[in-house]
């Protein structure tokens, strides 16, 4: 996410947007950074049960594009499976770039491959938006609980002769997101939330505008942020991006420094 280890968040002041119930929220306030959480949904809500307790935290609930905070104000701005989800993903960018400090640090996790569209998907996608802010999460939960055996045995059975084969026609079939072969070092039980949790995600979202890897890098650029790193992960786009220090900044903050007295 960060390129390496998350140390670099310690004592950074840091922006993660879309936090959703606090997933990776916790991870980066473990890791000691100063955070600010902000998610469109009541899931905020979560977020704060869950987060409460960490110092250096705040959370709110508000737009991407209208955020509660002055430009430039933070050393790291993190957003994670958020901005296809948006209704314009450049403008989204565009309003993340806004919040960091110059030499401040962007990363980002977008989704680039749907999941395949058969009819029982759709029908699936329906059922959760009719029942959006009502059952929808619960109904993601007994669909996971349901057919989450079926992605153990196969995950097993990966290797068996001809399971192979059987196991890709039901990952196709299967409306569960599944993280198996993506990051099989979370283990049964954090694959099994992040199933439940995606499952949700991708069937209850109103856009799905997906980016490719060189799209983000060539929008950044005319962001006017640097040292671009994009990758592809897992089932999406892992980028990493710095913002330009413009010559004058550079000479203010020295002034600033070194000034008088």
């Amino acid at each position: 996410m960060l390129g390496g280890s998350l140390d670099v968040v310690k004592d950074k002041k840091v922006l993660e947007a879309g936090c959703g119930a606090g997933r990776f929220t916790e991870l980066l306030l473990g890791a000691g950074a100063h955070l600010n959480a902000v998610d469109l949904s009541t899931a905020v809500e979560a977020n704060y049960k869950n987060c409460s307790s960490y110092p250096n935290y705040s959370v709110c609930q508000a737009s991407i594009l209208e955020l509660p905070f002055a430009p430039e104000q933070f050393d790291i701005v993190i957003c994670i499976g958020v901005i296809q989800h948006t209704p314009n993903p450049e403008q989204t960018i565009d309003a993340l770039c806004k919040q960091l400090k110059p030499g401040g640090c962007l990363s980002l996790i977008t989704i680039l491959m749907a999941i395949p569209i058969h009819h029982h998907v759709v029908s699936c996608a329906h059922c959760c938006l009719s029942c959006r802010g009502k059952i929808a999460l619960p109904f993601c939960k007994v669909l996971t609980a349901l057919l989450w055996p079926f992605h153990r045995l196969f995950w097993a059975g990966r290797k068996l002769p001809g399971f192979g084969r059987i196991r890709h026609l039901f990952l196709r079939l299967s409306p569960v997101v599944d993280y198996h072969d993506a990051y099989p070092q979370l283990g049964p039980r954090l694959l099994k939330v992040w199933a439940t949790l995606d499952t949700h995600d991708t069937l209850t979202d109103y856009y799905k505008h997906l980016r490719s890897a060189a799209e983000l890098g060539e929008h950044l650029a005319k962001c006017g942020m640097e040292s671009i790193e994009t990758c592809y992960a897992g089932n999406g786009v892992e980028v990493r991006a710095r913002k330009q220090v413009m010559t004058g900044q550079i000479l203010e903050q020295s002034t600033i420094l070194t000034g008088p007295g």
